[in-house]
């Protein structure tokens, strides 16, 4: 019998859901045999997508829920009230072992708090980030935290550090990935409160590479692997990066169509532009992973179209094989005990 890596996927959550969420399932399913979907959802409307499609049946399990949360909704209350909920329903799955991972587009407040109190954090890690892959000249860097801490403390930015190096160290490949913390100058001195207490721990650590800190124009040169900062100055970061990138890419692309010679040059540069623009487009990458729990969730963009989606899923596979945290509890749990 085929041994499975289960993600449990919120049918029910995101601007286009469940249509693009579905399809973005089966492209996964279809892309490889070692995935089984559990699609979590209103039964009645996912099987009606899923008719759509041509996929192995034993790859996609509909797990029914009745109850949406709303981006609108309060995350505490909503996760504590709608226990039949797709996010609710989906992330009891990954606490009882019954799926490997989770997946959803919909609201980021009841994800990171439905994070927390069901799946629950590994013993030792105090506060759990939202680590997305972003492009950068040199391929991608992980920004830890984006959105889950908005006031963490040094200790907190510490185990980012740390953590986020372990994922871009094993999922994507990079040995002894280079840290930096945010900041407004390269100088050791300069930066907020929180900023001059964490740069001396940072320097401390002898498991990272820390190689100080990282102005946010050097961010999209790839001046560092794992940029750390606390989860305001990770948002902004998030945001600016994404609006400036579609902005640039509208503003080329009208250049481009402005005139009979522009249109001509797009003719001629199409191919190797396209693949620079493939390269900077986010959905690529996948959704950004609530590190530190003790199952795998990830959140991706509440606009995610079948690509991301499928992106993310996949992303999962490799979190799972490569035993992200096991590698985390290893990082912090047993070394820090071993400080003690």
């Amino acid at each position: 019998m085929q041994e499975f890596i289960k993600v449990a996927v919120d049918a029910m959550g995101g601007d286009n859901a469940p249509d693009e969420i579905v399809k973005g399932a089966v492209d996964a399913v279809n892309t490889r045999k070692d995935i089984q979907v559990l699609l979590v959802g209103q039964e009645e409307v996912v099987n009606g997508q899923l008719a759509q499609y041509t996929y192995e049946k034993e790859q996609v399990v509909v797990v029914p829920a009745s109850e949406v949360i709303d981006t609108a909704e309060p995350p505490v209350m909503a996760i504590r009230k709608k226990k039949d909920s797709s996010i609710v329903v989906g992330m009891n799955l990954v606490k009882k072992g019954e799926a490997d991972a989770f997946v959803s587009a919909g609201s980021s407040g009841a994800v990171l708090v439905g994070g927390q109190l069901l799946v629950g954090r590994i013993k030792g890690v105090e506060r759990p980030p939202l680590a997305p892959l972003i492009p950068t000249e040199n391929g991608v860097s992980l920004l830890v935290d984006c959105g889950a801490n908005v006031d963490a403390r040094a200790s907190h930015l510490v185990q980012f550090a740390k953590m986020g190096s372990v994922y871009m160290e094993h999922v994507m490949g990079i040995q002894n990935p280079r840290v930096a913390i945010v900041n407004i100058g390269a100088e050791e001195e300069k930066g907020n409160a929180l900023v001059k207490e964490t740069f001396p721990l940072l320097k401390e650590c002898d498991d990272i590479n820390f190689i100080g800190s990282i102005e946010a124009r050097e961010i999209p040169h790839g001046g560092a692997d794992v940029i750390v900062c606390e989860a305001f100055v990770g948002n902004v970061i998030l945001k600016l990066y994404e609006g400036v990138g579609a902005t640039l890419i509208s503003k080329i692309k009208g250049a481009m169509l402005s005139s009979l010679r522009g249109k001509i040059g797009a003719l001629l540069v199409k191919p190797s532009l396209k693949k620079v623009l493939k390269s900077f487009d986010a959905s690529e990458y996948g959704g950004a992973p609530l590190l530190g729990l003790n199952g795998l969730v990830v959140k991706t963009h509440g606009s995610s179209k079948a690509k991301e989606v499928t992106n993310s899923i996949i992303q999962c596979v490799v979190f799972k094989e490569q035993k992200i945290n096991e590698k985390i509890k290893e990082k912090i749990v047993l070394r820090e005990n071993k400080e003690e």
